[in-house]
């Protein structure tokens, strides 16, 4: 519940009013990289109760800013100077909206009389498109330019409303130069939003209960369910319905329980396809996906013979993936809906016939002491030692770090596991590990590929804030996600290599600590190593390219995209 407190303007500058506002709303980090223009908003910031973050890249302050706020639920703070420096954390700002976090970007432009006379860095009508960086769209939910100090009070209560609002909101505040120290006169007013929980109604929550009971059905549970696993497991075993789950899903229900039949999508399992062809429920209810191509590569196997029950908090959000389904569409917060949907269910015993369920496979995998180390070795020991010997968050990088920390790793608890399926930008986990980490207070793991770890790391910021993250790199000397995709859609002699890189050395010389794992023998110790370190550590795994990523049908949904098979030889 965002509250603004009447504020003693007459000492205070627009700059200090303004963070003052931030703190008011429960802002505890600010991410970014400072600069000449937003200068006196930066040394506000600093000398506030706010953790100001110094990062090396606006895209990378951005990704741990959205990491930040899953960890703790708390909004965020991202900063970034004029002209490159808004451009820059475009990036992370997309992966923001796309994710659904709430995150307040601030940054500056130049002042008035400087415009349209290339200012360094101009930021302005003259120098740069408004519309859509400045203005409200697709990117932020709220954008406005402050040119007077008389504005943020009604710049406080919009941003309060959208901070209040369910689901995620991501603002733009740019501040000419000069406005962030002039005085501001006129005291912020108390506002309090409290934030309402839409549900659907009694009668809408009976029908769905009627059409249910009509036949087997499935849960399809995604990211949006988050806060009411304890409810979903419930409906599960009262009714004795399958469940399978979103990759954002992943341990939201426990993915060791009899009922569980797999991961749906990119990294997913081939035993959620062998449930809805063997046994197929007759309808299924969606709890928080937006069913994406990530989710489900809009599979027509995945859409049962009555099609979908949709709960969402997006009105917008059911019916899009599969326009062609019969779909029961209804607004509400998942918890809320679950937990009234529950009292037309009677409780009782799980039913036998859920042992008989499809579950993904477990391969027994034998180590093998003279060879790079295969993605499978090295996923069972993360469960070992990580998974299940600590708390820390695990997150994994766009590409077949993705598809392998999906498809083998296994939760039992939400929160635990974090990836992009919406935005997908290589550097969100490599970066995003620092904002989790520090949101956490405790450890986080990132699974990475080398390509991304050499994109944007930012291993020095975590050194000099002392973060507890771990990478663990993918390092086989290619985008291999991409050569792979490529062979497998009969593209020929592309140039996938990356020189091969020493991460550990890398690390070392920014301060950091790390070891290099070259055999199957060695991962377990490794990975003990790292997570008992005091210092930001990385683990770089030589890993075997010749293994091929468990990717699901994604190059089968490109094909369905219009992609034509390349002939041999090209």
């Amino acid at each position: 519940m965002p509250l603004l407190g009447s504020q003693p303007s007459a000492s205070l500058s627009l700059g200090e009013a303004m963070v003052k506002m931030l703190e008011d709303m429960g802002v505890s980090y600010a991410f970014g990289i400072s600069g000449g223009a937003i200068g006196p908003l930066w040394a506000n910031l600093q000398h506030s109760h706010i953790q100001l973050l110094h990062f090396r890249h606006e895209a990378g302050a951005a990704f741990a800013a959205v990491e930040s706020y899953f960890a703790n639920g708390r909004p965020v703070v991202v900063f970034a100077t004029s002209g490159p420096g808004i451009t820059n954390a475009l990036t992370g700002l997309f992966a923001a909206r796309w994710e659904d976090a709430k995150v307040i970007f601030l940054s500056p432009s130049t002042s008035a009389p400087q415009r349209g006379r290339w200012a360094f860095q101009e930021t302005s009508a003259y120098a740069m498109p408004s519309s859509g960086l400045f203005t409200s769209g697709p990117l932020f939910h709220y954008a406005t330019t402050l040119e007077t100090a008389a504005e943020l009070p009604e710049v406080a209560r919009r941003v309060a409303l959208g901070l209040a609002r369910p689901g995620g909101f991501v603002a733009h505040i740019s501040i000419p130069t000069a406005v962030q120290t002039s005085p501001i006169e006129t005291a912020l007013p108390q506002v309090a939003f409290t934030q309402a929980l839409v549900t659907a109604s009694e009668a809408t929550i009976a029908e769905c209960a009627r059409l249910l009971s009509e036949g087997p059905f499935a849960l399809w549970v995604g990211f949006g369910a988050r806060s009411a696993a304890k409810a979903i497991q419930d409906l599960a075993e009262r009714t004795g319905a399958a469940v399978m789950c979103s990759p954002r899903g992943k341990g939201i229900f426990p993915e060791n329980h009899p009922q569980f039949v797999g991961v749906t999508g990119f990294g997913g399992h081939e035993s959620v396809l062998t449930y809805m062809r063997e046994q197929p429920p007759l309808r299924t209810l969606v709890l928080g996906t937006r069913l994406g191509e990530f989710t489900s590569f809009w599979n027509p196997t995945l859409v049962p013979a009555q099609g979908f029950i949709h709960v969402d908090i997006d009105p917008e959000v059911p019916g899009v993936a599969y326009p062609c389904a019969e779909t029961f569409a209804i607004q509400s917060d998942v918890g809320v809906f679950v937990k009234a949907l529950l009292k037309h269910f009677k409780e009782h015993e799980l039913p036998s016939t859920a042992i008989t369920l499809p579950h993904p496979e477990r391969l027994k995998i034998v180590t093998r002491a003279d060879r790079l180390v295969r993605p499978e070795v090295l996923m069972e020991a993360i469960q070992q030692v990580i998974v299940e010997g600590s708390s820390a968050v695990v997150m994994t990088e766009a590409g077949n770090s993705f598809a392998w920390g999906t498809h083998m790793l296994r939760f039992s608890e939400p929160g635990r596991y974090r990836v992009s399926t919406g935005f997908g930008a290589m550097g969100h986990a490599v970066t995003g590990v620092l904002g989790s980490a520090l949101a956490h207070k405790g450890k986080s793991v990132a699974i990475v590929g080398d390509g991304a770890m050499l994109m944007n790391s930012e291993v020095s910021t975590a050194v000099r804030y002392e973060i507890p993250a771990v990478w663990i790199v993918l390092n086989d000397a290619r985008y291999n996600m991409v050569d792979q995709g490529a062979t497998s859609l009969g593209i020929k002699n592309i140039d996938v290599e990356i020189p091969e890189a020493d991460f550990v050395q890398i690390a070392r010389a920014m301060g950091a600590d790390g070891i290099r794992v070259e055999t199957e023998s060695d991962v377990k110790a490794a990975l003990e190593k790292a997570m008992n370190s005091t210092l930001p550590f990385v683990v770089d795994v030589a890993i075997d390219p010749t293994r091929k990523a468990p990717t699901g049908t994604r190059n089968q949904s490109l094909f369905e995209q219009g992609i034509t098979q390349f002939k041999a030889g090209m």
